[in-house]
């Protein structure tokens, strides 16, 4: 949950497994549930080692070192609004921004914000200062997976669009529901290099070879214009670009995926009893504790990483449109560009 003010946008009441009755919401939500979505197939992932991380790059990408993971299936697309919109009617879950909020975890917060909703991206009118995100981000009442962008927005039309403003335990409720896990970030990695290890995107190291958009992103002045020069202002619908070696779509751009590991300023050190030219296996290293945001001590959610970049990472903002990037997300709170996709592990690790 990014912070608003001098203040969180507010923790909601509920159990992790959400709250009965939500299913009853949104016209559409039925319809898309008995329809089946063309993003379900998985992809066979092979056990192996890459190079993780980038020493070129954003400081917490640092040090590209060597890791080896166990073999996997993971889906091809992140999940859609479709397949969330079927777990949803199946399970009667009810995402974290449509709980009621409790009003005494916020003393002296604005009681507008103290009801259901999430953080939408609304695109300024002219430059803004960079430095301070609610420039862009605004908290909207009302805003869910149904609703993204807040009251008046829909999915009825984007059935096969990525489902967002899922908070981690939302995406890990479906995926316990799906008989899947979330990936690892050494997981996730791997998977979206597509074979190219140490490239610079999933395709290669050029980003728009021949001019050709090969992702979902800002292109132009962020936040106040975007050129659409590769055909979306906000998410497009899953394989909309070509995809990786591995067969996985839009692990680049269109929206960051949600991984398990908690988040660390950097890559944590191997074991300095082991040879440095040794792969250490899926390290998931990163405490707990290590994962609170050191600038607003006050709040103290815990942060995972999200993986991949969105359609609103830009080279003047955000150059996290490639597999090594990563980024803090706190675990309690959506946001108009987050999704995810699912993993099955091998339990041979062939």
């Amino acid at each position: 949950m990014r912070m608003i003010g001098r203040y969180a946008p507010p923790r909601r009441i509920g159990p992790a497994q959400g709250i009965p009755g939500g299913g009853s919401e949104g016209g559409d939500m039925n319809e898309m549930a008995t329809t089946p979505s063309a993003s379900a197939a998985m992809r066979r992932i092979a056990d192996g080692t890459f190079l993780m991380g980038s020493d070129r790059h954003y400081a917490d990408e640092r040090p590209a070192h060597r890791v080896s993971v166990g073999g996997f299936w993971m889906d091809e697309t992140t999940v859609s609004n479709a397949e969330y919109a079927a777990f949803v009617a199946a399970t009667a879950y009810v995402t974290v921004a449509e709980r009621p909020i409790d009003p005494a975890l916020y003393p002296g917060a604005d009681p507008g914000l103290l009801v259901p909703g999430a953080l939408v991206f609304r695109m300024t009118d002219g430059p803004v200062d960079l430095g301070d995100f609610r420039h862009w981000w605004a908290w909207t009442p009302g805003a869910c997976w149904r609703h993204p962008e807040g009251p008046g927005s829909g999915i009825a039309g984007r059935e096969e669009h990525p489902v967002v403003q899922v908070a981690f335990e939302d995406a890990a409720a479906y995926a316990a529901w799906a008989g899947k896990d979330l990936p690892t970030e050494a997981e996730w990695e791997f998977a979206a290099r597509g074979g190219l290890d140490g490239a610079e995107f999933a395709w290669g190291d050029e980003m728009a070879p021949e001019g050709r958009a090969l992702a979902n992103t800002w292109q132009g002045p962020f936040p106040w214009r975007n050129f659409e020069t590769d055909g979306y202002a906000g998410t497009c619908p899953v394989r909309s670009f070509p995809p990786n070696g591995y067969g996985l779509y839009e692990v680049c751009g269109n929206v960051w995926e949600w991984t398990t590991d908690w988040y660390a300023t950097a890559h944590v050190p191997a074991d300095p009893a082991k040879p440095s030219c040794c792969a250490v296996t899926d390290p998931r290293r990163a405490a707990l504790e290590a994962s609170f945001d050191p600038r607003h001590p006050a709040a103290r959610i815990p942060r995972r990483v999200v993986k991949g970049g969105s359609f609103l990472c830009a080279p003047n903002y955000c150059r996290r449109y490639r597999p090594a990037a990563r980024h803090a997300q706190m675990i309690d709170s959506g946001m108009s560009h987050i999704g995810f996709r699912c993993i099955r592990r091998d339990s041979s690790g062939t």
